[in-house]
């Protein structure tokens, strides 16, 4: 496992992230959940990424479960706020910064998480009293950095301009090769600025790794199929045209001798602004393969032709 430091901060993180989103948050079972994350720390991976939304708690009582005896310097614990926990909590005020953290802390069973990061932009909340309260949270010691998710432009400049509060270490867009968004704004923007981006979804849901065939079903057990991990599910990257792209890019990643997600999680990591990307493992063995991308080096020719099949398919 290689590592990567998160922004200005003083944190160096595994190029392959735990994520919990669907998975942890009652996907996947409780003991294959400890297995997976077990293994992950087993395999080099240190840092481990949650919300207080996934499963409202479920995700972070279950990593509080399943991390405790394990050494707090063993891992670097990110998680976020700012979807409705009740019908009354949501945002990123002041008095939610504060309430949600503490509650989030109570559920990972730990003192401070190492990244605190707000889920998406406030629009109701001024950005000085969200950006106040982060840094109130980080003087108490309960984060030791803050980071955003999704934030527009605007935003991002917005709260760096403000004077007298903590400054962002980390950026979590969405970014694959089948959507490359962040690459027009968001990550000249964070590179410029010192922000480093921590990518989800780097597998588009899984469709990256080859499963879904053209004009076939989804398979039993996998997230487009499963009633638990498949709410959220991107449609559009089921239809043929994407899925028959898709298929093409097999030669490429055997010429590199990758698995097909092991290529496309080095594609994400080709970029210097990136300092991790979050998997969704669903089994230990999910995630020794793809840990197994942080060490891969890739031609760059090849990711070359990867952009240029997926070109007419790819979000842009």
């Amino acid at each position: 496992m290689k590592y990567r430091r998160l922004g200005e901060s003083n944190l160096l993180v595994s190029e392959i992230a735990l994520g919990s989103w669907l998975t942890y948050s009652g996907g996947v079972d409780v003991a294959t959940s400890r297995a997976c994350i077990h293994k992950a720390l087993d395999l080099g991976i240190n840092f481990i990424d949650t919300a207080n939304i996934y499963g409202r708690g479920a995700a972070e009582t279950l990593l509080g479960e399943a991390l405790a005896g394990v050494p707090r310097d063993r891992y670097i614990l990110a998680t976020k706020l700012y979807f409705p926990m009740t019908d009354s909590d949501r945002g990123l005020s002041r008095a939610q910064v504060h309430k949600q953290l503490d509650a989030s802390l109570a559920r990972l069973k730990t003192d401070y998480v190492d990244l605190y990061q707000c889920h998406r932009f406030d629009l109701e909340t001024p950005l000085e009293e969200t950006m106040r309260a982060l840094t109130e949270v980080v003087e108490a010691g309960k984060a030791h950095f803050v980071g955003f998710s999704e934030w527009p432009a605007h935003g991002i400049r917005a709260a760096l301009d403000l004077p007298g509060v903590v400054r962002f270490v980390s950026s979590q867009p969405q970014y694959s090769l089948l959507w490359r968004k962040p690459e027009a704004e968001i990550v000249p923007l964070c590179k410029t600025e010192g922000i480093s981006q921590i990518v989800w979804s780097p597998l588009a849901q899984g469709v990256l790794t080859g499963k879904y065939k053209p004009g076939e079903a989804a398979a039993a057990g996998t997230r487009a199929a499963s009633t638990t991990m498949g709410t959220f599910f991107r449609d559009a990257w089921l239809e043929p045209p994407v899925l028959e792209a898709v298929q093409r890019l097999e030669p490429l990643a055997a010429q590199a001798g990758l698995t097909m997600a092991q290529f496309a999680l080095a594609w994400v990591l080709r970029l210097d602004n990136v300092a991790a990307a979050i998997i969704g493992a669903t089994s230990p063995e999910q995630v020794e393969e793809n840990a197994r991308a942080s060490l891969a080096e890739v031609d760059r020719d090849l990711f070359r032709e990867a952009e240029r099949i997926l070109g007419a398919v790819a979000a842009r």
